[in-house]
């Protein structure tokens, strides 16, 4: 695997990891949810790699304030912005060929800004969709699973703490505060399972997120509403994935999905959460291997409508 540093106009660097010949066939990109960072995709990529050999190149990165790409002006902590470093990140590593867009929550979200944006760049390079976890309605359904006056007190207090933090720039949450947030970390982002090594993997994740972006993303977050752009993208081969315990991105998001893009095939994972890249690899691969089959098939394959399908 390749690293890659992709400095921006206004002088942020991303770190990218590259790997697979520069003339593969197909070019995925995968872009990892809010405080997380590109080793959120590790099972995906070691499938992907035994399942295609060099027929991919793959690749992930750290989007902006995150992991180990470079801290973010306030101004900057849009996912508009964010969409604009996608269309920066393709014409860099994949400056040709087809490229299939894989998104995680903040990365989903991503990638609907990015064929919003940029709609003829989109559709003149973008082959396949996978959304994992995701939304196209902002916070409309974030309920977190609970009552909706516990919920509003919730969001109130989210969006206090995220204003307090976006303005404590490039620092980093404590490592300390972060182990004894581990259970809470656990109940936000998981399901019924959760391997121990996730939640390790998540919380070092977190711990390399600048406080900026922890909080600086938060409004543009809860705002967007891109249901018209996925409406507008044709006959794309897609998936969406959702797991039915999800507390940040709750069934309804993906169904909505599912139903402004056709073309997608949506799997409900019973006792799933927010991290199902994680928590059902299984299906998640098989989503993915499902969208890249299409896509090598070529033009000529028949896509399917969208149908509901619960994995076990």
């Amino acid at each position: 695997m390749d690293d890659v540093e992709l400095r921006l106009p206004d002088d942020v660097r991303l770190h990218v990891d590259v790997s697979g010949p520069a003339d593969a066939e197909l070019t995925v990109i995968m872009l990892h949810g809010w405080t997380l960072d590109g080793r959120s995709w590790h099972r995906q990529l070691t499938h992907l790699r035994e399942r295609f050999a060099d027929r991919l190149r793959l690749v992930t990165y750290d989007a902006r304030g995150h992991g180990r790409s470079s801290c973010l002006a306030l101004r900057d902590a849009t996912l508009a912005q964010l969409g604009d470093d996608l269309a920066a990140v393709v014409d860099e590593v994949a400056p040709s060929g087809p490229v299939v867009l894989v998104g995680h929550s903040m990365g989903g979200m991503t990638v609907m800004e990015y064929a919003h944006r940029h709609p003829d760049r989109f559709a003149a390079r973008t082959a396949g969709l996978v959304f994992v976890s995701t939304t196209a309605e902002g916070h409309t359904h974030t309920a977190y699973g609970l009552s909706p006056r516990i919920t509003r007190l919730i969001r109130l207090a989210e969006t206090t703490g995220a204003g307090v933090l976006a303005r404590c720039g490039g620092w980093r949450p404590p490592h300390a505060l972060l182990r004894a947030l581990r259970p809470s970390i656990r109940w936000m982002l998981f399901g019924d399972r959760c391997d121990p090594a996730d939640i390790r993997l998540v919380t070092s994740a977190v711990a390399r997120a600048t406080l900026r972006s922890i909080g600086g993303f938060r409004a543009s977050i809860g705002a967007q509403h891109r249901l018209d752009t996925l409406a507008a993208l044709g006959q794309l081969p897609a998936a969406a994935l959702v797991g039915d315990r999800d507390r940040l991105t709750p069934p309804p998001c993906a169904q909505s999905i599912a139903s402004a893009l056709p073309t997608a095939e949506l799997t409900v994972c019973p006792g799933g959460g927010h991290m199902l890249m994680m928590e059902r690899p299984d299906e998640v691969n098989g989503a993915v291997t499902g969208v890249l089959d299409r896509v090598l098939a070529g033009p000529a394959t028949k896509r399917p409508s969208t149908r509901r399908r619960a994995a076990a």
